[in-house]
C-alpha cells in the first residue's frame, strides 16, 4: 500500500499539468499520483500517458468520458492504494519543503496505534500579479499533535477548511459514502464537508504546503464565471444541506464548525445572486432561503440570524449594497477571487 494517494483532475490542462506533476514527484515510492484525464480535448492524455509511462510504479493515468472536476475526485477515491488521499488541481502544485515535511509525519503516524483521519496544513494564494502571497492557516486547531474536535479552542468566522487544505484517510472517504455530482462545479466545498462528522482525529502541520493558483479570467473562482454559474452554486448549497442532518452530529464543536461552514457557503451563494442584480435571481435567493426554512427550520434561524446572514438579507437595493460591500471587505481580508 502507499503511503499518500495524490489524484489530479485534469481537463485540457496540457498548459500547466507538467508542472503540477514534477512538484509531487519527489515523493517518489512513498506515493501514488492518479492523473484523471476527463475528456480532455487537448494533450493533456498523451501527457498523463507520458508520465505513467516514464514512472510506472508512481503514475498512474485514468481516461473516462467528461464528467467534471467532481467525477474526476470521485474516480480518484475509486483508484486510490494509498493509506491517504488528496486532490491538487492541476493548475495548482505543492511546496517541496512542506511536502518533505508532511510524508515524514504521515510515516510516522502510520507506523503509530493511533489511525488519523484528516491532517490539515496551509495553502498559499498564488494569486496573478499580486506581490504579496497570503498564507491561510487553521487558525484555531491545535499545531503539532493529534487532537479531536473537543480539543479546538475556538473557530473564527470567515475561516474554513479548504479541499487546499486537508489530507483524508481514503477509507474514510469510501466508508463515508462520499460520491460528488457530475458536471457540477464548486464540489470542492462537499469534499471536504460530508466526510466531517465521521472525523475523529487530527493533526495540523503549521507548513505552506499548497499552491493555490488563482487569476486567471476562465477559472471558477472568477466572479464573473460565478455569477454565469449560479445554478450550481445553488446546487451545492443545497446538497451540503441535504447530505448531513446536523442534529445528528454529536460533537457539538464539529456540529458548531459544519453550521459555520454552511453560513460561509450560504452567503456566498447569497451575495453572487444579489450581483447579478437580475430578477431572476432575486427569486432564486429567496427561493434558497425558503429551501432552508422548510428543510430545517431551526438550522434556517442559525443561518438567517447570524451576522452575515442578517447582513445578506437586508431589504431593498441600499441592503443590497450593504451586502455587496461586506463581500468586498471580506474579499480582501481573505484575498479571494
Amino acid at each position: 500500500m502507499k503511503l499518500l494517494t495524490f489524484t489530479i483532475p485534469c481537463y485540457n490542462s496540457q498548459d500547466y499539468m507538467r508542472h503540477c506533476i514534477e512538484s509531487i514527484l519527489p515523493g517518489g515510492e512513498d506515493v501514488e499520483i492518479l492523473i484523471v484525464d476527463d475528456g480532455s480535448k487537448d494533450d493533456t492524455a498523451a501527457i498523463a500517458d507520458e508520465y505513467a509511462e516514464k514512472y510506472p510504479t508512481i503514475v498512474k493515468a485514468i481516461h473516462q468520458e467528461n464528467g467534471g472536476h467532481g467525477e474526476a475526485v470521485n474516480a480518484g477515491i475509486r483508484n486510490a492504494t494509498g493509506l491517504y488521499f488528496k486532490v491538487v488541481d492541476s493548475d495548482d502544485w505543492v511546496d517541496w519543503n512542506a511536502y518533505q515535511a508532511i510524508l515524514a509525519k504521515l510515516r510516522e503516524i502510520a507506523g503509530g496505534s493511533v489511525a488519523l483521519d484528516m491532517l490539515l496544513a496551509n495553502y498559499v494564494y498564488e494569486k496573478e500579479g499580486a506581490k504579496h502571497k497570503r498564507v491561510m492557516r487553521q487558525t484555531g486547531f491545535p499545531k503539532d499533535q493529534i487532537f479531536t474536535w473537543s480539543d479546538v479552542r475556538h473557530f473564527y468566522k470567515g475561516h474554513y477548511i479548504l479541499m487546499h487544505s486537508v489530507i483524508y484517510r481514503t477509507k474514510l472517504l469510501r466508508e463515508c459514502g462520499l460520491e460528488l455530482p457530475k458536471h457540477t462545479f464548486y464540489v470542492d466545498n462537499i469534499y471536504v464537508y460530508k466526510p466531517l462528522p465521521h472525523v475523529r482525529t487530527m493533526y495540523y502541520m503549521d507548513v505552506d504546503f499548497y499552491r493555490y493558483f488563482i487569476g486567471r479570467e476562465d477559472q471558477s473562482v472568477n466572479e464573473k464565471v460565478m455569477i454565469s454559474r449560479i445554478d450550481q452554486q445553488i446546487r451545492v448549497n443545497k446538497i451540503m444541506i441535504d447530505d448531513v442532518d446536523l442534529n445528528k452530529v454529536s460533537n457539538y464543536k464539529c456540529r458548531h464548525y459544519m453550521i459555520n461552514y454552511l453560513e460561509i457557503i450560504t452567503v456566498v451563494t447569497t451575495v453572487m445572486l444579489l450581483r447579478s442584480g437580475t430578477e431572476e435571481n432575486l427569486e432564486k435567493k429567496r427561493e434558497l432561503w425558503r429551501y432552508i426554512k422548510n428543510k430545517d427550520i431551526g438550522l434556517f434561524h442559525r443561518l438567517r440570524n447570524g451576522i452575515m446572514g442578517q447582513t445578506m438579507n437586508l431589504p431593498g437595493r441600499s441592503g443590497r449594497k450593504i451586502s455587496v460591500a461586506a463581500y468586498r471587505l471580506s474579499q480582501k481580508v481573505v484575498g479571494f477571487n
